[in-house]
């Protein structure tokens, strides 16, 4: 039988691991809000997600995305099941609806941020390599040069975007190529502008004269320290501007500026399904939700990647 200094002394242990059991809860918790804290993991886990849907489409969506079903026009999201008690010839569950032919609408979603992400990547690649280039000229030579790349980003900043766009899709038809063309266009201006102001400030560093005084050519200045000096400038901008090209891709393809109708994009199915919006509101409502999700998640990391790479707003 178990004396009272054996019951006490179980009972101080079960007191004890009770107390490193919630020590232990309370430092995961204490570690799981830091890293939410401190690093954008939610708008992470939608981009990779949509990047997931993006590379892997031809797998993982359930239907082509433009095989038609004319028994599932306008069907709902598969939760309404009296539509589809109703029809019992229907082959499956549309899960987030079919379109005006019947078209699958996850499917198309899908395909599209394929469209739409590829669209956007290749965009800001070419409008960030020309704003770089040019705010690395106009800011290191300065003079005529300065001026006259400056009064080109304040020409091009004060013509009428979607009038351009609108005019290109009329003279040249609407293709994925002129609407890369656009976007990139679009994108150049504000990259000119950042990159310039920095440049203005590293040019008149120590190590940039050394280097002169050293006989270092113009070119050689501009690549090997000009360049790693706004770097971080220019991944900042460039992720604060993909949200902003999505959006103006949308844009277009909404308006009949963007790409043709047979190519799937999420701007594209918004458009398709504005007549719709009364009776089947999915059509628009599930691709302009794919929409605003990349596009703010996209805007988060931007702004967690400001505040890591500007030492004036880190974060202790």
């Amino acid at each position: 039988m178990a004396t009272s200094e054996e019951i006490q002394g179980s009972a101080i242990a079960v007191e004890q691991a009770a107390g490193a059991a919630r020590v232990e809860q309370q430092t995961f918790r204490a570690q799981a809000w830091y890293v939410l804290r401190r690093w954008p993991v939610f708008p992470m886990v939608i981009l990779a997600g949509f990047v997931f849907m993006a590379i892997f489409a031809n797998l993982i969506a359930p239907e082509e995305p433009w095989r038609q079903n004319l028994r599932g026009r306008a069907a709902p999201p598969f939760w309404d099941t009296a539509f589809y008690d109703a029809n019992p010839k229907l082959e499956q569950r549309y899960i987030l609806g079919g379109d005006h032919v019947g078209r699958d609408i996850l499917s198309r979603l899908i395909h599209g941020a394929r469209i739409s992400l590829i669209i956007a990547t290749i965009s800001l690649a070419g409008g960030v390599v020309v704003g770089t280039s040019l705010g690395l000229i106009a800011g290191y030579f300065g003079g005529w040069t300065d001026e006259l790349v400056s009064r080109a980003v304040d020409v091009w900043n004060a013509l009428p975007f979607l009038l351009i766009a609108i005019l290109a899709a009329i003279t040249f038809g609407q293709s994925v190529t002129v609407v890369v063309v656009l976007l990139a266009m679009a994108a150049w201006g504000g990259v000119v502008r950042n990159v310039r102001a920095e440049v203005l400030t590293l040019r008149t560093r120590e190590y940039v004269d050394a280097s002169r005084v050293s006989g270092a050519s113009n070119i050689r200045v501009l690549l090997r320290h000009m360049l790693p000096g706004v770097i971080n400038t220019v991944v900042v901008l460039a992720s604060l501007r993909v949200g902003g090209l999505i959006l103006a891709e949308a844009s277009l393809s909404f308006l009949g500026a963007g790409v043709p109708s047979s190519t799937v994009t999420w701007g594209v199915m918004v458009d398709e399904g504005r007549a719709w919006l009364g009776t089947a509101w999915w059509m628009s409502v599930f691709p302009g939700l794919a929409i605003l999700l990349v596009v703010m998640s996209i805007n988060f990391v931007g702004d967690w990647l400001r505040d890591r790479f500007d030492p004036r707003l880190r974060q202790l």
